[in-house]
């Protein structure tokens, strides 16, 4: 396996643009021991990379001490970082709590606003759940059931509208729930529609420009996907970047 995942020519961008080197990796689940823990690792992903991408769950329970412990340890991350939260960084309920923190140490924290670094365009949001394809709930029935829903539209509509700011010839999507089914395959099929939901690759398909999606949450999914489209999607959850390519993060070219 090689050490970095080339996206297809198709994918790359306009002829004799400059790739730039994309890190990127989830589900750090940072608790309140976990002093020093990811240091050295941001550090030689900026030796690797020319940008990191951080997508979600980056602390176990959302508590206040948990993101000033990542944020420590991400100040030795040199090159620049973008981030979007993922349902575990909302448990406490301070979900904007911990995005202040993650900014005092230099991380984009995604949501409505994008973001352009060496050409390349960074969009993002949570996410959300509800399914795949045909499997995919809809907004019929219960009052709950069509909140849920609305919740998962929301976050497929901002993604979409952030993404639609965006002018750039190269641009990537960072979520933490997945968009397609092919990246959550490895999980018990009874968890599926917990995992993700196709309204993220609907927004994702709108557009000509998107090189790469970068996810979370599916711990145990499969690395590497494509939306209806062909877009290339990546499942960077640590465990599952650590068991396709031997370490906790992946390398895409841009």
């Amino acid at each position: 396996m090689s050490d970095t995942t080339e996206l297809s020519e198709a994918a790359e961008g306009s002829s004799g643009t400059e790739r730039i080197r994309l890190a990127a990796i989830g589900d750090l689940h940072v608790t309140e021991t976990s002093e020093n823990r990811y240091r050295d690792m941001f550090a030689e992903i900026a030796e690797n990379a020319d940008v990191l991408a951080l997508c979600g769950d980056l602390t176990n329970f959302g508590k206040s001490r948990e993101a000033e412990i990542l944020a420590e340890d991400l100040r030795a991350c040199t090159i620049p970082i973008v981030a979007v939260l993922g349902n575990h960084d909302y448990e406490c309920g301070q979900p904007e709590e911990v995005a202040r923190i993650l900014h005092t140490a230099g991380v984009t924290v995604l949501g409505e606003q994008a973001v352009v670094i060496r050409d390349v365009g960074f969009a993002g949001v949570k996410g959300f759940l509800g399914g795949f394809g045909r499997g995919e709930l809809g907004a019929f029935g219960e009052p709950a059931i069509k909140e849920f829903v609305d919740a998962a539209l929301d976050e497929a509509r901002k993604l979409e509208n952030a993404l639609r700011t965006l002018k750039t010839d190269r641009t990537v999507a960072v979520l933490h729930y997945a968009p397609i089914v092919d990246t959550v395959e490895g999980e018990p099929l009874e968890i599926y529609p917990f995992l993700g939901c196709s309204r993220l690759a609907d927004a994702v398909d709108r557009f000509d420009n998107i090189s790469a999606v970068v996810h979370g949450h599916a711990h145990r999914g499969r690395f590497q996907g494509k939306t209806p489209r062909g877009t290339p999607v990546y499942n960077c959850a640590q465990m599952v970047v650590e068991a396709e390519q031997g370490r906790p993060y992946a390398i895409l070219e841009i």
